[in-house]
């Protein structure tokens, strides 16, 4: 082997080890915790980082610190800003998590939380919910979140039923049926904002992912839903990694090909219903994540789907930061930001699947 050879080589080793072991969780631990606190200290009223340390330490039990900050800032980070920056966390955590499953299950480097038809499900329960005029209360408030969650779970569940031929639902057949169903429901939400023009704005704001009820309730609420479903997406990452070998193959290897699909889609879908129920619909982040962390950390399903519920939060605590302040004091719905983003992805992505297609 001549010295250059050699060199590649051990660039190549260097690179295995570094994707390999504790640096993949170490670099995203360290990455969470840095975009967490970027969050939380953007906006209209910027708190410095010292600040926002001290303050996040002196709420930790057994330690007190002599407050030498306005008294508003504990109000803006603990009743208005941290459960806002939980709520966004947990839907980049959900919208990653279930991309990079669908990504997987599929084979498809295109597919998205959405693919079934979550969000076009999600958005009519909500659009039906505002068209209502419940009143301005926390029970009022609450009926959206409730609506699009349904919403969502009953679009996923007509797709399913849709797509089974006997005990199974191939793939293929699963995205032409999230297709149908999700243009009827994407139909059925502009016919309602028709009818019903004076909730067009909340409505409209909402479908950009920019509704999201103030408070430590919708948080609290979402957690144990999104334990259960990303619990179980990382459960199955082996078997995800077994069905990349093509279906006959997993089949002979053992692999319940069926199974494994009804679960990814129960799990994967309850995870993008929850996020977009109390975040509003924001894409492209189950889209671009995971080709992010793919390209980083490699293909085991084992690894990617953790890492890429890591990398959803930290983005999307990166465009909420971006959509807070860019035109403070005004807030730009979340999903704009990611679209600005995730549009050029997708097309670099269309570009290049397209180029290997065809040779």
């Amino acid at each position: 082997m001549s010295q250059p050879d050699a060199a590649s080589a051990d660039a190549i080793r260097q690179d295995r080890r570094f994707a390999s072991g504790p640096w993949p969780w170490i670099a995203a631990a360290v990455t969470l915790l840095a975009a967490a606190l970027l969050n939380l200290g953007a906006g209209p009223t910027e708190i410095p980082p010292s600040t926002l340390l001290r303050l996040l330490i002196s709420r930790l039990p057994g330690l007190s610190l002599m407050p030498d900050w306005p008294a508003t800032f504990q109000t803006i980070i603990f009743d208005i800003r941290l459960p806002h920056t939980l709520l966004i966390g947990l839907a980049g955590l959900a919208l990653g998590g279930s991309g990079a499953a669908y990504q997987g299950l599929f084979r498809n480097p295109l597919a998205d939380p959405y693919i079934l038809g979550v969000a076009s499900g999600a958005g009519l329960g909500a659009v039906l919910a505002m068209s209502l005029a419940w009143p301005q209360d926390l029970l009022g408030l609450a009926a959206v979140p409730a609506a699009a969650f349904g919403g969502a779970l009953l679009t996923t569940a007509m797709v399913y039923l849709l797509a089974r031929t006997g005990q199974t639902a191939p793939a293929t057949t699963l995205i032409l049926a999230g297709v149908a169903v999700g243009i009827l429901a994407s139909a059925l939400t502009s016919l309602v904002l028709l009818l019903a023009s004076d909730e067009l704005r909340r409505a409209i704001s909402w479908l950009l992912g920019g509704f999201s009820i103030g408070g430590w309730g919708p948080p609290l609420i979402s957690l144990p839903y999104l334990a259960v479903s990303l619990g179980v997406l990382v459960a199955i990452g082996r078997p995800l990694d077994v069905l990349q070998v093509g279906e006959e193959q997993a089949l002979q290897l053992g692999l319940d090909v069926a199974r494994l699909r009804r679960v990814t889609v129960i799990a994967a879908s309850m995870a993008a219903a929850t996020a977009v129920a109390f975040a509003g619909i924001i894409g492209f982040v189950g889209l671009i994540v995971p080709h992010i962390v793919r390209l980083l950390w490699g293909p085991d399903h084992r690894r990617l789907i953790p890492l890429s519920c890591f990398g959803g939060a930290i983005m999307l605590w990166l465009a909420d930061m971006a959509a807070r302040t860019v035109l403070a004091p005004r807030s730009l719905p979340v999903g704009i930001v990611t679209a600005v983003i995730g549009v050029p992805f997708f097309l670099v992505l269309l570009r290049r699947s397209r180029r290997e297609f065809y040779g």
